[in-house]
């Protein structure tokens, strides 16, 4: 009985909500504007009565401290018990040494999007937080790599910085790091930074300002983004050494056909392979088992269905999916018909 009554309440505000625009269940499962909890977290004793005033504290959630959003120029005061940490969205500029001395139990800590400067950031910041896990500092002033990150990272976020260079000691120990984004800094040189990075799966160093292929590139990398930098050439057998990589991106660099060797992308196990926007004059060889190729904004003069198909007939084909050859100076008057066979599995060529 008492089911049919709640239900009979949900359908009679269903048509108002709706009305309004609104979801009608949204109160099920988004969190309540800052200061909602505001009373109920004061009047927690134990545990729960240390939440600063600037932020919020759910007491369906204690671990949780939601400070994003508020206008912050500096730390708030951090309970002991607090996991994830949501501080980003403010203006803050520094992270002494005192800031996390409570929060040693720190899994997340959210930063992004505040105005932090290498400088204000204490060189023991990180040394007692052994557990975290997860740290976003996007979208910051930083001109390098905090030092003394944790070796329990899993995820970090440092794009949209000013970092110019990466060096062993800064990702030193990070054996369990599987992501990696770097994006959008002003980096030119990462040495062997990266060899360390044994677990990493997702690197994402695009729009910065390197010249070659970082060296001692982590072999169970199953994502590579290096769009936008000055790549000009590629390293013998650059893509031999990896065995779960799939996808591939290299748009907006230098690469021409002399920069890379013969035979560099035609590797199994790749899905996507982007090398737009570059100064390619002939279509590269790659493997029958890639699905998504792009190659739109290149000097390519030659369809040469070589490149996808060694062997043209009924059982010898290409899997490519996706073809992007816009922007080079052919057409489609210059593509064989035999292509139809090679390429049977293509749902897209644009030329």
């Amino acid at each position: 009985m008492a089911m049919r009554l709640v239900l009979v309440f949900l359908s009679a505000l269903l048509p108002f909500s709706l009305s309004q625009g609104r979801d009608p269940l949204a109160w099920l499962y988004t969190r309540q504007s800052p200061g909602y909890y505001y009373g109920s977290v004061q009047a927690l004793t134990a545990g729960g009565g240390d939440c600063p005033e600037e932020c919020d504290c759910p007491p369906t959630f204690p671990v949780a401290m939601y400070c994003d959003g508020r206008g912050l120029t500096a730390m708030p005061s951090i309970p002991s018990r607090i996991k994830y940490l949501y501080l980003q969205n403010n203006a803050i500029t520094a992270v002494p040494d005192s800031a996390v001395v409570n929060a040693t139990n720190l899994v997340w800590l959210m930063m992004h999007h505040n105005q932090l400067r290498s400088d204000a950031i204490g060189t023991k910041v990180f040394l007692k937080l052994e557990g975290l896990e997860r740290l976003y500092l996007q979208h910051n002033n930083l001109t390098s790599i905090p030092p003394n990150l944790p070796r329990s990272l899993r995820d970090l976020r440092i794009n949209h910085n000013h970092i110019e260079k990466v060096t062993p000691a800064d990702l030193e120990g990070m054996d369990n790091l599987t992501i990696l984004y770097l994006h959008d800094n002003a980096v030119s040189d990462m040495g062997a930074s990266l060899k360390a990075l044994k677990s990493l799966t997702l690197l994402d160093i695009s729009g910065n300002k390197l010249t070659k292929v970082p060296d001692a590139l982590p072999e169970h990398l199953h994502q590579l983004y290096l769009e936008s930098n000055s790549i000009d050439s590629l390293p013998e057998g650059f893509l031999g050494g990896f065995t779960q990589l799939q996808y591939v991106r290299m748009a907006r660099n230098q690469l021409t056909d002399k920069g890379i060797p013969a035979n560099t992308f035609n590797v199994t196990g790749l899905v996507e392979l982007d090398l737009s926007f570059n100064k390619l004059e002939r279509i590269p060889i790659v493997s029958t088992t890639l699905q998504h190729l792009y190659l739109q904004a290149n000097q390519i003069k030659e369809f040469t269905l070589g490149s996808f198909c060694s062997i043209v007939d009924v059982t010898n084909f290409s899997k490519l999916q996706t073809l992007r050859l816009d922007g080079n100076e052919i057409d489609r008057r210059d593509i064989p018909s035999e292509s139809a066979l090679c390429l049977r599995q293509a749902s897209s060529i644009e030329v």
